[in-house]
């Protein structure tokens, strides 16, 4: 094999890891039935550890699995938040997750988008606030999560009163004031089909 050769294959793997990356700016690192994770754009096999990394460094990337292309960020991603809640202090108490698990039905869009845009809204503060120490932003958030708390219980209750009024007045509960029509009995339209033939 002579230089150009050589030459050409490592451009040719250089611009494949390079596609990797910037196929939508997004790092693909793909999970094989081994369990473990491979990225594409280092060519290396990474940890949870590395994934995390990526995500506190804002790197974009998904995980893929590599025998059916799927994408199961969403899996691995809570993968590690489960590792990061047994470890130190967590950030869901059990009574947090269990009403966190009550809400999935009518009313998870509306904790979704809540808890999505509160996240954004401390981050948002947290890098405005960023000359600040950590624990001057720690000693803040603590003062303000009974207020959060407080402010999350208001809109919980409007909503399920809204949700319970709007189901009472289209009478989508039965009892609450829906009227049904006795049903028809079938001996006494025999008589009505004989009547009219």
């Amino acid at each position: 094999m002579g230089v150009w050769d050589t030459l050409t294959v490592k451009l040719a793997v250089e611009n494949q890891c390079h596609m990797s990356k910037t196929q939508d700016n997004i790092r693909i690192i793909k999970k094989y039935p081994n369990r473990r994770l491979y990225d594409s754009f280092t060519s290396s096999h990474v940890t949870l550890v590395d994934i995390r990394r990526l995500v506190q460094e804002e790197e974009p990337f998904q995980v893929v699995d590599a025998k059916s292309g799927e994408d199961i960020t969403r899996s691995i991603l809570l993968q590690i938040i489960q590792e990061a809640e047994s470890d130190g202090n967590p950030i869901f108490s059990s009574a947090m997750l269990k009403n966190i698990i009550r809400f999935y039905g009518p009313f998870q869009g509306v904790l979704g988008s809540y808890l999505d845009e509160s996240i954004q809204s401390v981050i948002d503060i947290q890098t405005q606030a960023g000359s600040q120490s950590s624990e001057a932003w720690t000693e803040f958030m603590h003062g303000q999560v009974p207020m959060m708390q407080d402010m999350m219980r208001q809109y919980v209750e409007q909503s399920r009163d809204l949700y319970m009024n709007t189901q009472n007045m289209f009478g989508l509960f039965g009892g609450f004031g829906s009227k049904t029509e006795p049903k028809a009995d079938p001996e006494n339209n025999k008589d009505k089909k004989g009547d009219k033939e």
